[in-house]
Protein backbone atom coordinates (compact mmCIF):
# COMPACT_ATOMS: atom_id res chain seq x y z
CA UNK A 1 0.00 0.00 0.00
CA UNK A 2 1.21 3.48 -0.85
CA UNK A 3 1.17 6.10 1.83
CA UNK A 4 -0.54 8.49 -0.56
CA UNK A 5 -3.72 6.44 -0.17
CA UNK A 6 -3.60 6.84 3.59
CA UNK A 7 -3.16 10.57 3.31
CA UNK A 8 -6.21 10.71 1.06
CA UNK A 9 -8.14 8.60 3.56
CA UNK A 10 -7.17 11.03 6.29
CA UNK A 11 -8.43 13.97 4.26
CA UNK A 12 -11.73 12.33 3.41
CA UNK A 13 -12.18 11.30 7.02
CA UNK A 14 -11.71 14.77 8.47
CA UNK A 15 -15.35 15.81 8.38
CA UNK A 16 -16.88 12.37 8.80
CA UNK A 17 -14.91 11.42 11.89
CA UNK A 18 -15.72 14.54 13.83
CA UNK A 19 -19.36 14.37 12.87
CA UNK A 20 -19.53 10.89 14.33
CA UNK A 21 -17.47 11.64 17.39
CA UNK A 22 -19.17 14.89 18.29
CA UNK A 23 -18.20 18.55 18.17
CA UNK A 24 -14.52 19.26 18.72
CA UNK A 25 -12.87 22.15 20.46
CA UNK A 26 -10.42 24.29 18.54
CA UNK A 27 -6.66 23.77 18.46
CA UNK A 28 -6.57 20.60 20.51
CA UNK A 29 -3.22 18.90 21.02
CA UNK A 30 -3.69 15.18 21.50
CA UNK A 31 -0.96 13.36 23.36
CA UNK A 32 -0.62 9.75 22.25
CA UNK A 33 1.40 7.00 23.94
CA UNK A 34 2.39 3.90 22.03
CA UNK A 35 4.53 0.97 23.06
CA UNK A 36 7.89 0.81 21.33
CA UNK A 37 6.51 -1.93 19.12
CA UNK A 38 7.20 -5.54 18.35
CA UNK A 39 8.75 -4.60 15.01
CA UNK A 40 10.29 -1.64 13.24
CA UNK A 41 7.39 -1.84 10.78
CA UNK A 42 4.84 -1.14 13.51
CA UNK A 43 6.68 1.98 14.61
CA UNK A 44 7.08 3.23 11.06
CA UNK A 45 3.44 2.65 10.14
CA UNK A 46 2.11 4.18 13.34
CA UNK A 47 4.30 7.26 12.89
CA UNK A 48 3.11 7.67 9.31
CA UNK A 49 -0.53 7.33 10.34
CA UNK A 50 -0.11 10.05 12.93
CA UNK A 51 1.59 12.23 10.31
CA UNK A 52 -1.35 11.62 7.97
CA UNK A 53 -3.81 12.57 10.71
CA UNK A 54 -1.91 15.76 11.49
CA UNK A 55 -1.79 16.76 7.83
CA UNK A 56 -5.57 16.45 7.63
CA UNK A 57 -6.27 18.00 11.05
CA UNK A 58 -3.99 21.02 11.62
CA UNK A 59 -6.25 22.26 14.44
CA UNK A 60 -6.28 18.92 16.21
CA UNK A 61 -2.76 17.54 15.92
CA UNK A 62 -1.45 14.48 17.70
CA UNK A 63 1.91 14.20 19.44
CA UNK A 64 3.17 10.61 19.40
CA UNK A 65 5.53 9.25 22.06
CA UNK A 66 7.02 5.74 22.03
CA UNK A 67 7.50 4.17 25.46
CA UNK A 68 9.65 1.15 26.23
CA UNK A 69 7.50 -1.96 26.05
CA UNK A 70 9.08 -3.94 28.90
CA UNK A 71 8.32 -1.26 31.50
CA UNK A 72 5.20 0.09 29.82
CA UNK A 73 2.68 -0.91 32.46
CA UNK A 74 4.81 0.53 35.23
CA UNK A 75 5.08 3.82 33.35
CA UNK A 76 1.30 3.96 32.87
CA UNK A 77 0.67 3.26 36.55
CA UNK A 78 3.11 5.97 37.60
CA UNK A 79 1.58 8.49 35.19
CA UNK A 80 -1.93 7.68 36.40
CA UNK A 81 -0.91 8.41 39.98
CA UNK A 82 0.78 11.67 39.02
CA UNK A 83 -1.98 12.80 36.64
CA UNK A 84 0.24 12.56 33.59
CA UNK A 85 -1.64 10.18 31.28
CA UNK A 86 -2.06 11.14 27.60
CA UNK A 87 -5.29 11.60 25.62
CA UNK A 88 -5.01 8.29 23.78
CA UNK A 89 -3.27 5.39 25.50
CA UNK A 90 -1.97 2.18 23.99
CA UNK A 91 -1.68 -0.83 26.31
CA UNK A 92 -1.48 -4.60 26.24
CA UNK A 93 -4.97 -6.04 26.12
CA UNK A 94 -5.25 -7.95 29.40
CA UNK A 95 -4.11 -4.92 31.40
CA UNK A 96 -7.24 -2.98 30.48
CA UNK A 97 -9.26 -4.67 33.25
CA UNK A 98 -6.92 -3.24 35.86
CA UNK A 99 -7.09 0.18 34.25
CA UNK A 100 -10.90 0.07 34.09
CA UNK A 101 -11.17 -1.15 37.69
CA UNK A 102 -8.77 1.59 38.81
CA UNK A 103 -10.78 4.26 36.99
CA UNK A 104 -7.97 5.22 34.61
CA UNK A 105 -9.94 4.80 31.35
CA UNK A 106 -13.48 5.54 30.18
CA UNK A 107 -16.05 3.47 28.23
CA UNK A 108 -15.87 3.86 24.45
CA UNK A 109 -19.41 2.83 23.53
CA UNK A 110 -20.77 6.37 23.27
CA UNK A 111 -17.59 7.81 21.75
CA UNK A 112 -17.34 5.54 18.70
CA UNK A 113 -19.90 4.86 15.96
CA UNK A 114 -21.92 1.66 16.11
CA UNK A 115 -20.94 0.82 12.52
CA UNK A 116 -17.28 0.59 13.51
CA UNK A 117 -17.98 -1.57 16.57
CA UNK A 118 -20.24 -3.86 14.54
CA UNK A 119 -17.44 -4.34 11.99
CA UNK A 120 -14.86 -5.16 14.68
CA UNK A 121 -14.00 -8.82 15.28
CA UNK A 122 -15.96 -10.38 18.17
CA UNK A 123 -12.68 -11.45 19.79
CA UNK A 124 -11.45 -7.84 19.88
CA UNK A 125 -14.75 -6.64 21.34
CA UNK A 126 -14.69 -9.45 23.90
CA UNK A 127 -11.15 -8.58 24.94
CA UNK A 128 -12.11 -4.99 25.73
CA UNK A 129 -15.49 -5.55 27.40
CA UNK A 130 -15.38 -5.21 31.18
CA UNK A 131 -17.53 -7.86 32.86
CA UNK A 132 -18.92 -5.83 35.80
CA UNK A 133 -20.64 -3.21 33.64
CA UNK A 134 -20.55 -4.80 30.17
CA UNK A 135 -19.02 -1.68 28.61
CA UNK A 136 -16.18 -1.48 26.09
CA UNK A 137 -13.02 0.10 27.51
CA UNK A 138 -10.44 -0.80 24.87
CA UNK A 139 -10.32 -1.25 21.12
CA UNK A 140 -7.42 -2.82 19.28
CA UNK A 141 -6.32 -2.36 15.69
CA UNK A 142 -5.27 -6.00 15.63
CA UNK A 143 -5.89 -9.39 17.13
CA UNK A 144 -3.03 -11.78 17.59
CA UNK A 145 -1.89 -15.17 16.47
CA UNK A 146 0.37 -17.77 18.03
CA UNK A 147 1.60 -20.67 15.92
CA UNK A 148 4.68 -22.56 14.79
CA UNK A 149 6.87 -21.06 12.11
CA UNK A 150 9.00 -23.75 10.50
CA UNK A 151 11.66 -24.22 7.85
CA UNK A 152 10.14 -26.62 5.33
CA UNK A 153 13.55 -27.74 4.07
CA UNK A 154 14.56 -28.83 7.58
CA UNK A 155 11.28 -30.67 8.15
CA UNK A 156 11.70 -32.55 4.90
CA UNK A 157 15.29 -33.49 5.72
CA UNK A 158 14.14 -34.89 9.06
CA UNK A 159 11.20 -36.74 7.54
CA UNK A 160 8.72 -34.84 9.69
CA UNK A 161 5.05 -34.64 8.69
CA UNK A 162 3.91 -31.11 7.79
CA UNK A 163 0.41 -30.32 9.17
CA UNK A 164 -2.02 -28.82 6.68
CA UNK A 165 -4.35 -26.91 8.99
CA UNK A 166 -5.90 -26.52 12.44
CA UNK A 167 -7.52 -29.97 12.41
CA UNK A 168 -4.27 -31.60 11.27
CA UNK A 169 -2.06 -30.36 14.11
CA UNK A 170 0.70 -32.40 15.72
CA UNK A 171 -0.01 -34.26 18.94
CA UNK A 172 2.44 -33.89 21.81
CA UNK A 173 4.08 -37.17 20.84
CA UNK A 174 4.47 -36.03 17.23
CA UNK A 175 5.84 -32.67 18.31
CA UNK A 176 8.47 -34.20 20.56
CA UNK A 177 9.33 -36.79 17.91
CA UNK A 178 9.80 -33.95 15.43
CA UNK A 179 12.18 -32.16 17.80
CA UNK A 180 14.21 -35.31 18.33
CA UNK A 181 14.54 -35.87 14.59
CA UNK A 182 15.30 -32.23 13.80
CA UNK A 183 18.04 -32.18 16.42
CA UNK A 184 19.92 -34.64 14.19
CA UNK A 185 19.72 -32.51 11.04
CA UNK A 186 23.15 -31.08 10.13
CA UNK A 187 23.42 -27.43 11.15
CA UNK A 188 20.58 -27.60 13.70
CA UNK A 189 21.95 -27.05 17.20
CA UNK A 190 18.63 -26.43 19.01
CA UNK A 191 15.55 -27.33 16.96
CA UNK A 192 13.01 -25.17 18.85
CA UNK A 193 13.11 -21.42 19.41
CA UNK A 194 10.72 -20.37 22.20
CA UNK A 195 11.98 -16.78 22.21
CA UNK A 196 13.50 -17.08 25.65
CA UNK A 197 15.57 -14.08 24.62
CA UNK A 198 12.45 -11.94 25.15
CA UNK A 199 13.06 -12.35 28.86
CA UNK A 200 10.83 -12.79 31.88
CA UNK A 201 7.75 -10.81 30.97
CA UNK A 202 4.41 -10.88 29.18
CA UNK A 203 5.74 -13.12 26.41
CA UNK A 204 6.15 -15.99 28.85
CA UNK A 205 2.45 -15.72 29.74
CA UNK A 206 1.10 -15.09 26.26
CA UNK A 207 3.36 -17.62 24.56
CA UNK A 208 3.42 -20.44 27.09
CA UNK A 209 0.15 -20.31 29.04
CA UNK A 210 -1.57 -22.04 26.06
CA UNK A 211 0.54 -25.08 26.97
CA UNK A 212 -0.93 -25.38 30.45
CA UNK A 213 -4.41 -24.59 29.10
CA UNK A 214 -4.00 -27.38 26.57
CA UNK A 215 -3.43 -29.71 29.52
CA UNK A 216 -6.65 -28.50 31.18
CA UNK A 217 -5.12 -25.98 33.58
CA UNK A 218 -5.30 -22.17 33.52
CA UNK A 219 -3.70 -19.09 35.02
CA UNK A 220 -6.58 -18.64 37.47
CA UNK A 221 -10.03 -20.09 38.07
CA UNK A 222 -12.27 -17.71 36.12
CA UNK A 223 -15.28 -18.34 38.33
CA UNK A 224 -13.80 -18.18 41.82
CA UNK A 225 -10.84 -15.99 40.82
CA UNK A 226 -8.53 -18.17 42.89
CA UNK A 227 -5.20 -19.42 41.56
CA UNK A 228 -4.63 -22.24 44.04
CA UNK A 229 -5.65 -25.53 42.46
CA UNK A 230 -5.63 -24.12 38.92
CA UNK A 231 -2.27 -22.61 38.03
CA UNK A 232 -0.60 -25.32 40.10
CA UNK A 233 -2.93 -28.17 39.08
CA UNK A 234 -1.59 -31.44 37.72
CA UNK A 235 -2.18 -30.29 34.15
CA UNK A 236 0.02 -27.23 34.65
CA UNK A 237 2.68 -29.36 36.33
CA UNK A 238 2.64 -31.83 33.43
CA UNK A 239 2.88 -29.06 30.84
CA UNK A 240 5.84 -27.28 32.40
CA UNK A 241 7.55 -30.60 33.12
CA UNK A 242 7.55 -31.23 29.37
CA UNK A 243 8.93 -27.74 28.81
CA UNK A 244 11.71 -28.37 31.27
CA UNK A 245 12.50 -31.68 29.58
CA UNK A 246 12.83 -29.96 26.20
CA UNK A 247 15.33 -27.54 27.74
CA UNK A 248 17.28 -30.35 29.41
CA UNK A 249 17.36 -32.28 26.11
CA UNK A 250 19.04 -29.31 24.45
CA UNK A 251 16.08 -28.80 22.11
CA UNK A 252 15.35 -25.17 23.09
CA UNK A 253 17.38 -22.19 21.91
CA UNK A 254 19.01 -20.57 24.98
CA UNK A 255 18.16 -16.95 25.74
CA UNK A 256 21.80 -16.03 25.25
CA UNK A 257 21.63 -17.04 21.57
CA UNK A 258 19.51 -14.00 20.77
CA UNK A 259 16.64 -13.55 18.37
CA UNK A 260 17.74 -14.97 15.02
CA UNK A 261 18.43 -18.67 15.55
CA UNK A 262 15.48 -19.58 13.30
CA UNK A 263 15.58 -16.99 10.55
CA UNK A 264 19.17 -15.76 10.70
CA UNK A 265 21.67 -18.36 11.84
CA UNK A 266 19.25 -21.15 10.79
CA UNK A 267 20.33 -23.25 13.77
CA UNK A 268 16.68 -23.77 14.80
CA UNK A 269 14.05 -25.41 12.59
CA UNK A 270 10.88 -24.32 14.42
CA UNK A 271 9.94 -21.10 16.18
CA UNK A 272 6.95 -20.89 18.49
CA UNK A 273 6.21 -17.19 18.32
CA UNK A 274 3.58 -14.70 17.27
CA UNK A 275 2.49 -12.97 14.10
CA UNK A 276 4.96 -10.10 14.55
CA UNK A 277 7.79 -12.20 13.15
CA UNK A 278 6.07 -12.62 9.77
CA UNK A 279 8.10 -9.97 7.95
CA UNK A 280 11.64 -11.01 9.04
CA UNK A 281 10.78 -14.70 8.67
CA UNK A 282 9.37 -14.31 5.16
CA UNK A 283 12.23 -12.08 4.07
CA UNK A 284 14.81 -14.59 5.28
CA UNK A 285 13.25 -17.95 4.37
CA UNK A 286 11.07 -17.15 1.38
CA UNK A 287 9.29 -20.23 0.03
CA UNK A 288 10.82 -22.43 2.75
CA UNK A 289 8.74 -20.64 5.42
CA UNK A 290 5.67 -22.58 6.55
CA UNK A 291 3.12 -21.63 9.19
CA UNK A 292 1.88 -24.56 11.26
CA UNK A 293 -0.99 -24.77 13.78
CA UNK A 294 -0.49 -24.92 17.50
CA UNK A 295 0.08 -28.54 18.54
CA UNK A 296 -2.38 -30.47 20.66
CA UNK A 297 -0.03 -30.60 23.64
CA UNK A 298 -2.65 -32.00 26.01
CA UNK A 299 -6.33 -32.77 25.61
CA UNK A 300 -7.05 -29.84 23.32
CA UNK A 301 -5.42 -27.23 21.09
CA UNK A 302 -5.06 -23.70 22.42
CA UNK A 303 -3.66 -20.53 20.91
CA UNK A 304 -3.15 -17.18 22.55
CA UNK A 305 -5.20 -14.21 21.43
CA UNK A 306 -5.59 -10.52 22.17
CA UNK A 307 -3.05 -7.80 21.63
CA UNK A 308 -2.15 -4.19 22.25
CA UNK A 309 -5.13 -1.89 22.05
CA UNK A 310 -6.25 1.68 22.64
CA UNK A 311 -8.12 3.37 25.46
CA UNK A 312 -8.99 6.93 26.41
CA UNK A 313 -7.86 8.02 29.89
CA UNK A 314 -10.47 9.56 32.18
CA UNK A 315 -8.10 12.48 32.73
CA UNK A 316 -8.11 13.50 29.06
CA UNK A 317 -9.48 16.96 28.36
CA UNK A 318 -10.24 15.90 24.77
CA UNK A 319 -12.06 12.55 24.83
CA UNK A 320 -14.15 13.21 21.71
CA UNK A 321 -11.11 14.31 19.72
CA UNK A 322 -9.16 11.28 20.94
CA UNK A 323 -12.05 9.08 19.82
CA UNK A 324 -11.94 10.72 16.40
CA UNK A 325 -8.25 9.87 16.12
CA UNK A 326 -8.92 6.30 17.22
CA UNK A 327 -11.62 5.99 14.57
CA UNK A 328 -9.11 7.16 11.98
CA UNK A 329 -6.58 4.56 13.12
CA UNK A 330 -9.31 1.89 12.73
CA UNK A 331 -10.02 2.72 9.09
CA UNK A 332 -9.63 -0.44 6.93
CA UNK A 333 -6.81 0.98 4.79
CA UNK A 334 -4.86 1.90 7.90
CA UNK A 335 -5.38 -1.49 9.51
CA UNK A 336 -4.14 -3.23 6.37
CA UNK A 337 -1.07 -0.98 6.26
CA UNK A 338 -0.25 -1.93 9.86
CA UNK A 339 -0.89 -5.65 9.53
CA UNK A 340 1.03 -5.91 6.28
CA UNK A 341 4.05 -5.07 8.43
CA UNK A 342 3.50 -7.08 11.61
CA UNK A 343 1.50 -10.05 10.34
CA UNK A 344 -1.25 -9.50 12.91
CA UNK A 345 -4.91 -10.19 12.23
CA UNK A 346 -6.71 -6.96 11.22
CA UNK A 347 -9.32 -6.02 13.80
CA UNK A 348 -12.24 -5.51 11.43
CA UNK A 349 -14.01 -7.81 9.00
CA UNK A 350 -13.70 -5.22 6.24
CA UNK A 351 -9.94 -4.99 6.67
CA UNK A 352 -9.53 -8.79 6.70
CA UNK A 353 -11.30 -9.00 3.34
CA UNK A 354 -9.01 -6.27 1.98
CA UNK A 355 -5.85 -8.01 3.22
CA UNK A 356 -3.90 -10.18 0.80
CA UNK A 357 -2.52 -12.17 3.73
CA UNK A 358 -5.74 -12.76 5.68
CA UNK A 359 -8.49 -13.06 3.12
CA UNK A 360 -9.53 -16.68 2.44
CA UNK A 361 -6.53 -18.58 1.08
CA UNK A 362 -4.07 -15.92 2.24
CA UNK A 363 -0.64 -16.81 3.59
CA UNK A 364 -1.67 -16.00 7.19
CA UNK A 365 -5.28 -17.17 7.15
CA UNK A 366 -4.34 -19.91 9.64
CA UNK A 367 -4.33 -17.24 12.34
CA UNK A 368 -7.96 -16.27 11.78
CA UNK A 369 -8.92 -19.96 11.60
CA UNK A 370 -7.35 -20.54 15.01
CA UNK A 371 -8.99 -17.43 16.45
CA UNK A 372 -12.36 -18.83 15.43
CA UNK A 373 -11.78 -22.27 16.93
CA UNK A 374 -9.03 -22.73 19.54
CA UNK A 375 -8.27 -19.28 21.01
CA UNK A 376 -8.33 -18.65 24.78
CA UNK A 377 -8.02 -15.05 26.04
CA UNK A 378 -5.89 -14.10 28.99
CA UNK A 379 -8.02 -13.45 32.08
CA UNK A 380 -9.78 -10.08 32.02
CA UNK A 381 -9.24 -9.50 35.71
CA UNK A 382 -8.00 -6.45 37.62
CA UNK A 383 -5.28 -8.57 39.20
CA UNK A 384 -3.87 -9.60 35.83
CA UNK A 385 -0.54 -7.78 36.36
CA UNK A 386 0.05 -9.99 39.40
CA UNK A 387 -1.07 -13.09 37.51
CA UNK A 388 1.32 -12.59 34.62
CA UNK A 389 4.23 -11.60 36.86
CA UNK A 390 3.80 -14.75 38.95
CA UNK A 391 3.45 -17.08 35.97
CA UNK A 392 6.39 -15.53 34.13
CA UNK A 393 8.53 -16.02 37.23
CA UNK A 394 7.45 -19.66 37.43
CA UNK A 395 8.32 -20.26 33.78
CA UNK A 396 11.68 -18.59 34.23
CA UNK A 397 12.41 -20.74 37.27
CA UNK A 398 11.37 -23.94 35.47
CA UNK A 399 13.48 -23.13 32.41
CA UNK A 400 16.42 -22.65 34.74
CA UNK A 401 15.92 -26.05 36.38
CA UNK A 402 13.78 -25.34 39.44
CA UNK A 403 11.24 -27.81 40.78
CA UNK A 404 8.10 -27.47 38.66
CA UNK A 405 5.49 -27.99 41.37
CA UNK A 406 7.25 -25.71 43.83
CA UNK A 407 7.50 -22.99 41.21
CA UNK A 408 3.79 -23.17 40.40
CA UNK A 409 2.83 -23.35 44.09
CA UNK A 410 4.77 -20.14 44.61
CA UNK A 411 2.91 -18.51 41.69
CA UNK A 412 -0.48 -19.56 43.07
CA UNK A 413 0.39 -18.12 46.48
CA UNK A 414 1.56 -14.79 45.01
CA UNK A 415 -1.60 -14.39 42.93
CA UNK A 416 -4.00 -15.24 45.75
CA UNK A 417 -2.14 -12.96 48.15
CA UNK A 418 -2.54 -10.10 45.67
CA UNK A 419 -6.27 -10.82 45.40
CA UNK A 420 -6.60 -10.89 49.19
CA UNK A 421 -4.65 -7.65 49.54
CA UNK A 422 -7.18 -6.01 47.22
CA UNK A 423 -10.23 -7.45 49.01
CA UNK A 424 -11.03 -9.69 46.06
CA UNK A 425 -11.09 -6.81 43.57
CA UNK A 426 -14.82 -6.10 44.11
CA UNK A 427 -17.18 -6.52 42.34
CA UNK A 428 -15.31 -9.67 41.23
CA UNK A 429 -15.88 -12.76 43.32
CA UNK A 430 -19.42 -11.83 44.33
Amino acid sequence: MKWKSILIAGGVLAGMTLALAGSASAAALLKVWYHAGDSDGERIVTSKLIDAWNAAHPDMTAELAFLAGKSYNEQVQAAAISGGLPDLLDFDGPNYANYAWSGYIVPLNDLLPKALLDDTLPSVIAQGTYAPDGKLYSLGQIDSGLALWANKADLEKAGVRIPKGVDDAWTLAEFEDALAKLAKVPGITHPLDLKLNYGKGEWYTYGLSPMIQSFGADLINRTTWKAEGTINSQGAIDALTHLQTWVKNGWVVPAADGDDAFYGKRTAAISLVGHWMWTPHKKALGDDLVLLPMPKFGTKQVTGMGSWCWGIPKSSAHPKEAAALLQFLMQPENLVALTDQDGAVPATKTAINMSANFKPGGALSLYSAQLASVAVPRPAYPGYPAITAAFAQAVDDVVNGADVKASLDKAAKAIDEDTAANSGYPPFGK
